[in-house]
């Protein structure tokens, strides 16, 4: 299955690349500033705590220790990661893809492995676009043990993909830095 992303010319990726790495980069500086306000005893990760917090006692928990500045901080959080995740979900699918045609070129193993990699990391925006909605939801006040849950869910199916498309960036960059020095 071809990403389209590969329909992009060569010469084209890495300015791409770089643009979506630079956005990627100011938009978590942002998210990590407003973050700081939201590490508590019960959210010592910030945000990431409320993601994962999984039931409703802890979510519950979580919100309660969070002042009204902290909130509004958490909502400007679950907001600006719709824009965040479509930049550093958009980065990873084209890392992907230049991975697998660097691994192609080469004749190394594992370049059919990127288109869908590539597709892998969309696929992580949607979760975590779920995960956002889950969670404004609970700000909110809809206090059913279904939106953390469905968060959490969605949060480690996320990072999960994530911490994958990463790795196979990292793996096929050594490859091909690699067999460039054989």
């Amino acid at each position: 299955m071809r990403h389209p992303f590969e329909l992009i010319p060569e010469a084209r990726r890495a300015p791409l690349l770089w643009s979506l790495l630079s956005l990627t980069v100011a938009i978590g500086a942002a998210i990590a500033v407003a973050d700081g306000r939201l590490r508590t005893e019960a959210a010592p990760w910030g945000i990431v705590s409320f993601e994962l917090a999984g039931t409703g006692a802890r979510a519950r928990g979580i919100l309660e220790s969070w002042d009204e500045a902290a909130r509004i901080n958490a909502a400007f959080i679950l907001g600006i990661d719709y824009l965040f995740l479509v930049v550093y979900a958009s980065g990873l699918a084209l890392v992907c893809v230049m991975g697998a045609d660097a691994l192609k070129k080469r004749g190394l193993p594992g370049a059919a492995l990127g288109a869908t990699l590539g597709w892998g990391q969309w696929l992580a925006g949607l979760l975590d676009a779920t995960e956002n909605a889950a969670l404004l939801g609970v700000l909110r006040g809809f206090d059913e043990a279904l939106w953390p849950q469905l968060a959490r869910l969605c949060a480690q199916a996320k990072f999960g993909l994530v911490g994958v498309g990463i790795a196979y960036g990292l793996v096929t960059y050594c490859a091909g830095r690699w067999s460039e020095r054989r």
